[in-house]
């Protein structure tokens, strides 16, 4: 399982102009399966992504498909980590 927190290094008015573009990425990897939950930070400097994914190279591969990626207009931390604690709801995504 991977978080992957994005920090924006345009000004917001930049980024919002590829917004859409971004939610549609984002859209593509919900319904893979490899996306579970995204969201911007407060206040608006970034956001974060929960990621299921069987390794950082696959990670940082669909990484590179975000338009906020492609137009240099955020940087991302990619933190790998093993759940071991977890509401029941969730089990179907972490097994």
């Amino acid at each position: 399982m991977y978080l992957i927190m994005l920090q924006y290094i345009r000004p917001v008015a930049a980024v919002e102009h590829y917004m859409d573009q971004h939610r549609a990425f984002l859209d593509k990897f919900y319904k893979s399966g490899q996306f579970i939950l995204a969201g911007r930070r407060k206040p608006k400097s970034g956001g974060v992504i929960l990621c299921k994914a069987s390794s950082r190279k696959e990670v940082e591969q669909i990484m590179s498909e975000d338009p906020l990626d492609k137009y240099q207009l955020a940087l991302y931390e990619i933190i790998e980590f093993e759940p071991t604690s977890y509401i029941n709801e969730l089990q179907a995504y972490l097994s």
